[in-house]
């Protein structure tokens, strides 16, 4: 290796990703064959892998605030990540409150208006980000740390986290939007069926109501209710800061505390409730105008921090997760050409969260389709993965793995994750460690105690009504039992995406 290829090489090691060091590379190498280049892409991938997991560090402020934070010193940039307890299983009766309350944040604040506060964000280079899902909502701001960029967008990030005004022109606009939303969610078989999943497997548990309301809550909803859910859940206790960048600890600490200044202390949400099981397999049709049926299968499976987590995803990858090499794609795809494309997986939340399999496919395919994942279902509960399986499995996860933490919005993300489920710090350090110790009995053992193939919830969109259905629903979401009226009093609570 040249000297040139030698200094590059320990730039390498500092850089946010490979990518960075090949453009550096070409621009000090230009002609060099491909060769070259792929010596040195094989070089800086590998720099990559042989690092271990960023050093985690982590603290709570005196308000209560949890504060995880990782030193990047490489670029000068930061990533602030604040996550909150407050998505949309804290809805109550209110489905679409928590995502109508985290996109208004910063539709005006401070007595600034939308525009003025995206203005503020953007003359410093900052970003500013938020979202909601079932278990958090969350506000977010990438900026450079030149101390006038980062001071400006610090203090703009600040005031939309504490002085939301919630304006009604912006939440009158914000709730045709949602409305035209659900709208067209009835166009759609794929959304039909997630949320007639959903509202089936978790019945009257917070996970059943969509996260994005029905058109009778958002209607119902006022700026009041958005104000007293955020004065509830948007405060400290209730809260995780995640801190990525050219920062140092003593630096972080003060940040932290700025931050935590701004929020009301207020305490952390209750858990959510235990989720049950399913007793029994069920089947429910929602009759759709289509060429193919969209088809789910599932039942309840694991939550974050779950002991057999590693056990279940590995064998997940096998079975459903990992593309065109899956058992599924296999059965589904290749053998019998059911369908273009099948999956599986695991949903992990506070609560368990559903396991999920599913396809695509003519409605006079429906049958055999949904008996051939129920049978690969079965011989893989039954028997676990091969060891050439097993092994490539665990290659492909643990070779991929390091990409995942790439880049420091990777790595503020799953700071967030760690810190929001309470996870041991050395989750990134020990993940591969994890896979790779796993066994063969590990992963059958783990599925025959945590699925029961004979108590699947099957949901299919698509093809006429059935006389003979067990459970049908319109597209509204309204259930139907066979042979009832639509005024019948069996009646489907509001699903949930």
């Amino acid at each position: 290796m040249s000297r040139s290829n030698q200094a590059l090489k320990a730039r390498c090691r500092v850089w946010d990703n490979s990518t960075s060091c090949v453009r550096a590379w070409l621009k000090s190498n230009m002609g060099v064959g491909m060769s070259g280049l792929s010596a040195l892409l094989l070089l800086c991938v590998s720099l990559q892998v042989a690092q271990a997991g960023p050093n985690i560090e982590h603290w709570t402020t005196d308000k209560g605030l949890r504060v995880y934070y990782v030193a990047a010193p490489q670029l000068p940039m930061l990533d602030i990540r604040l996550t909150f307890a407050a998505g949309g299983a804290r809805d109550g009766d209110k489905p679409g409150l928590a995502m109508l309350t985290s996109g208004l944040l910063n539709d005006g604040a401070g007595g600034m208006s939308a525009d003025q506060l995206a203005e503020s964000f953007e003359s410093v280079g900052a970003v500013y980000g938020g979202g909601a899902a079932r278990d958090m909502a969350w506000v977010s701001l990438r900026t450079l740390t030149l101390d006038n960029e980062m001071k400006r967008g610090l203090d703009t990030w600040l005031t939309v986290l504490s002085e939301p005004d919630f304006p009604e022109k912006e939440f009158n606009n914000a709730q045709k939007l949602a409305l035209v939303g659900l709208q067209a969610e009835k166009q759609s078989p794929s959304a039909l069926g997630a949320k007639a999943f959903m509202q089936a497997l978790y019945g009257d548990h917070p996970y059943a109501a969509p996260d994005n309301g029905t058109e009778a809550s958002i209607q119902a909803l006022t700026t009041d209710d958005l104000r007293a859910f955020y004065q509830q859940y948007f405060v400290a206790r209730n809260g995780v800061l995640a801190l990525v960048g050219a920062i140092d600890r003593a630096a972080a600490e003060v940040l932290a505390e700025r931050v935590s200044a701004v929020l009301a202390e207020g305490k952390r949400a209750a858990p959510l409730p235990p989720v049950p099981a399913l007793t029994a397999a069920k089947t429910i049709h929602i009759p759709y105008p289509s060429e193919q049926a969209h088809i789910t299968l599932g039942q309840i499976g694991a939550k974050r921090g779950d002991p057999d987590y590693f056990s279940l995803y590995l064998g997940n990858h096998i079975l459903g997760g990992g593309g065109f090499s899956s058992r599924l794609t296999e059965e589904i795809r290749s053998k019998r050409g059911l369908s273009y494309s099948v999956y599986s997986y695991f949903a992990l939340m506070g609560q368990p969260g559903p396991f999920q399999m599913g396809l695509q496919t003519k409605l006079n395919q429906v049958d055999e389709a949904i008996e051939v994942m129920n049978d690969t279902l079965q011989v893989f509960r039954a028997e676990g993965p091969s060891g050439n399986e097993l092994g490539a499995s665990q290659k492909n996860i643990t070779g991929g793995f390091p990409l995942r933490t790439a880049s420091n919005a990777s790595i503020v993300s799953y700071l967030s994750m760690i810190g929001f489920y309470d996870m041991p710090l050395d989750y990134l350090d020990t993940f591969s460690a994890n896979i790779e110790a796993l066994t063969h009995e590990q992963v059958v053992d783990a599925f025959q105690r945590r699925l029961d193939p004979d108590k699947l919830l099957t949901v299919i969109v698509g093809g006429e009504a059935k006389a003979d259905a067990a459970d049908e629903m319109d597209e509204t979401g309204e259930q139907n039992k066979a042979g009832e009226n639509d005024d019948g009093e069996a009646k489907a609570k509001p699903a949930s995406s």
